[in-house]
C-alpha cells in the first residue's frame, strides 16, 4: 500500500481523496468507511466505492468519528452525533469571528 503524508490544513480541491487514502489517513479499513457511508454518517462524492471522493470536511468528520469511537468506545451513531455537534460549534465560532469588531 502507498504511504501518504498527512498534513493538517485545508484541502484546495473539495473532493479529492480516494477511499484508500481516507482509510490510510484515518487508520481504518474500507469496511469501516463503507459502513459509515451506507449508514449516512459520511457523504462522499461518487456512486460506488471505486468512485468515491472525499473532501476536507468529510476527512475531518471521519477522523472525529473514529477518535470518538476509540477514545470513548462510542457507538457509531453517538460518535456521528457528536461530530455533528462539533461541526455546528465550528460553524458558530466562525460566524462569531466574522461578526466581531
Amino acid at each position: 500500500m502507498q504511504q501518504i503524508q498527512v498534513v493538517i490544513g485545508t484541502l484546495l480541491e473539495e473532493a479529492c481523496l480516494t477511499l484508500e487514502q481516507v482509510c490510510s489517513v484515518c487508520a481504518v479499513s474500507p469496511d469501516w468507511v463503507s459502513g459509515h457511508v451506507f449508514e449516512g454518517r459520511l457523504h462522499p462524492v461518487g456512486d460506488r466505492p471505486s468512485q468515491w471522493r472525499f473532501g476536507s470536511r468529510e476527512l475531518q468528520r471521519a477522523r472525529h468519528i473514529r477518535r470518538l469511537e476509540v477514545a470513548f468506545e462510542a457507538e457509531p451513531e453517538l460518535a456521528a452525533l457528536v461530530a455533528d455537534l462539533l461541526e455546528e460549534l465550528d460553524s458558530l465560532r466562525a460566524q462569531l469571528r466574522r461578526l466581531a469588531p
